[in-house]
């Protein structure tokens, strides 16, 4: 049975809805690759690039031939199968490649064929890993096409169940560090060593630039390239992500399952009371931005209190929670906490989050929870190898049993605050999430995010390679949400990256099932806000300038963990 949170943290891994680009963007990246390649390997075999600049840039190479061995230092690599597949459904025709890295980053590398205008993305997985999720070609100027060459890993390892069930799965890491450390810190690096080296010898130069796009378990992969691996990419985007991973995955998750688990091993809050629940924060906070427009913009502001909508002695329906709904609602929203009161995480679930708590901390009857993933991280990753584990059943909210994650959690974090290589090199970094995701807490990626501007000179010089972008209403990873649902920072970076344009706002949506867009806003970058000019629709991006905030920024939080921050994680050898 497909479990509902898997389905939510893949689906952050393959999010790849067609990127609409301005036409401006598209194709100057091949007169940069045509002139490199002049470089590596002479006028003669250039020329075919050189001619097709104003198109594509055609292989120089039969797909088959890139079958083989790669001697890449610390990074040995093999090509197990190149094959040409056929356009179909939007996608040109492009050379699949498989291979591997040793010793076992299993890898799915996409050549367009016809297409390739010397870009390369990577994107990043979800959850545990453990299975390679379908890649989709970006757009260009609005018409299918191969303009990127595009790859993912399974991250070192094989989920059992494969596709969602995979990315739940840690038992592969009981006794093999090799496979850990692939996992933590290095198979998103060693595979875009892969990469490069294949597209070298398929167009002749390796890319002019190149991107990592990655949510969740990809959105830590992201930040910890950009922390690690400088040089590996040149623009990042990096959305909701679990960059705190002992934190996260042993204790968040486990706090969430727990507080909603009965002596009996039920859940107490169904999702039944989830739409009362979120009707009632409506109410509460919608307004708070001084406009009535059903949707919460920042929801650090809503003080709602779940007491106020407590069922009276003796009913229990849906429309209102009992006593021990209540102490749920309340320990959701301020996250994991020792007996004493101290947090051994930044946050909890955000007011306005609550319909995307359904199959997440709330078992959904049809799909399941969270609860296999913390189960399995405490179980088989956590600890290190032969000391004793934990599971959901048995973790005691201590700081004793933190800091006993720690061993292994520093090596996966995502939480350096020095980017100072990585700034160097002049990449930029784009960091997203929905204000509404109930699986990741919005509070860390705000902690993260202040503590980082504060250490690289404060906000305004840190936005000249790293944004932040908070999306009303969004849920995990984009999956859904209660107003705007659908957003995409990924043209803004190449802009950025490949033209100098900061990206001063994105467009958010919401579109019905049938693609009709109902409702457009900027998000700016935080702290700022979308404020309403006072004309026109509301349901218009175009009527809505950037505002200061309503509070200023004080977003550090004092938690268990702040000494994570300081603590360089490994890097892979070379």
């Amino acid at each position: 049975m497909r479990n509902a949170s898997a389905s939510r943290l893949a689906a952050g891994a393959r999010r790849r809805s067609p990127i609409r680009w301005r036409s401006s963007r598209c194709g100057r990246a091949v007169a940069a690759v045509a002139a490199l390649a002049i470089a590596v390997i002479g006028p003669l075999a250039a020329s075919g690039a050189t001619a097709r600049a104003s198109s594509a840039i055609q292989p120089l190479r039969a797909c088959g031939d890139l079958v083989g061995d790669y001697g890449i230092p610390g990074a040995a690599t093999h090509v197990t199968a190149a094959t040409v597949v056929p356009a179909a459904n939007g996608q040109p025709e492009y050379c699949d490649v498989q291979g591997y890295v040793e010793p076992a980053v299993h890898f799915q590398l996409k050549l367009p064929t016809t297409t390739f205008n010397g870009r390369y993305v990577q994107y990043g997985c979800a959850g545990l890993c453990g299975t390679i999720f379908p890649t989709t070609f970006p757009a260009c100027g609005g018409t299918p096409g191969g303009d990127f060459a595009v790859a993912a890993t399974d991250d070192g390892h094989v989920g059992k169940g494969g596709g969602f069930l995979a990315i739940l799965d840690g038992s592969w890491a009981a006794n093999d560090q090799a496979a850990r450390d692939d996992y933590f810190y290095r198979a998103p690096h060693v595979v875009s060593l892969a990469s490069k080296r294949i597209i070298a010898a398929y167009y002749g130069s390796p890319p002019a630039r190149s991107y990592f796009d990655g949510c969740s378990t990809g959105g830590r992969e992201g930040l910890l390239l950009a922390q690690r691996y400088p040089h590996d990419f040149n623009g990042i985007v990096a959305g909701a992500p679990a960059a705190f991973m002992g934190p996260l995955n042993g204790v968040y998750f486990t706090w969430m399952v727990r507080v909603n688990t009965d002596a009996r091993g039920a859940p107490i809050l169904a999702s039944a009371k989830l739409p009362a629940l979120h009707d009632a924060v409506m109410a509460a906070c919608d307004r708070l931005d001084g406009l009535a427009d059903g949707q919460i913009d920042d929801p650090q502001g809503c003080t709602f209190d779940p007491a106020s909508i407590q069922c009276p002695a003796g009913v229990d329906d849906a429309s209102c929670l009992t006593p021990a709904q209540v102490d749920v609602v309340q320990k959701v929203y301020s996250g994991p906490a020792d007996a004493s009161g101290h947090r051994l995480y930044p946050g909890g679930a955000p007011r306005g989050s609550e319909l995307s708590w359904d199959g997440f901390l709330v078992p959904n009857p049809q799909f399941g929870s969270i609860a296999p993933l913390p189960d399995n991280y405490l179980k088989y990753l956590g600890y290190p190898i032969g000391a004793p584990a934990s599971s959901v059943a048995d973790f005691k909210f201590t700081l004793g049993e933190f800091n006993r994650l720690t061993p292994e959690s520093l090596k996966g974090n995502a939480l350096s605050l020095d980017l100072r290589n990585f700034q160097r090199a002049g990449g930029k970094l784009i960091i997203w999430q929905g204000w509404a995701d109930g699986n990741i807490s919005v509070f860390g990626t705000l902690d993260y995010y202040q503590r980082l501007w504060q250490a690289n000179g404060g906000l305004a010089e840190t936005q000249q390679w790293a944004r932040l972008f908070m999306v009303p209403t969004l849920y995990h990873c984009g999956l859904g949400g209660y107003k705007l649902n659908t957003f995409d920072p990924f043209p803004e970076l190449v802009d950025w990256v490949e033209h100098r344009h900061a990206p001063d706002r994105v467009i958010a949506s919401d579109q019905d099932s049938h693609g009709t867009v109902l409702r457009t806003r900027p998000v700016f970058p935080y702290p700022q806000r979308a404020a309403y000019t006072g004309a026109g629709s509301i349901d218009d991006a175009r009527n809505f300038a950037p505002a200061a905030p309503l509070v200023p920024p004080h977003d550090v939080i004092r938690w268990a963990g702040a000494y994570l921050y300081s603590i360089p994680g490994p890097v892979a050898p070379s």
